[in-house]
């Protein structure tokens, strides 16, 4: 049991941490006005104009045609000797 005596330090500190996290926390949790809430989110919501999308780089070779897919496997015939 004496070996768990060193868990004492970090176990205040932590619940001394959270009370004053608690404390401090509900300072400031006023009423937001509703105006500038709903302005406040019209403006996060609508796209800058300052800021241009650019066209993501394509690739330098063209992607090869794909073999038309007939839904079957088929292995390849081998000779007989």
């Amino acid at each position: 049991m004496e070996i768990l005596l060193w868990l004492v330090p970090s176990v205040v500190v932590t619940v001394v941490a959270m009370l004053w996290v608690a404390w401090a926390g509900r300072e400031g949790r006023g009423e937001v006005d509703r105006e500038v809430a709903v302005r406040r989110l019209a403006a996060a919501l609508e796209p800058d104009p300052r800021r241009r999308r650019r066209p993501s780089p394509g690739y330098a070779v063209p992607t090869p045609d794909r073999d038309r897919s007939t839904g079957v496997a088929v292995r390849p015939s081998r000779r007989a000797s």
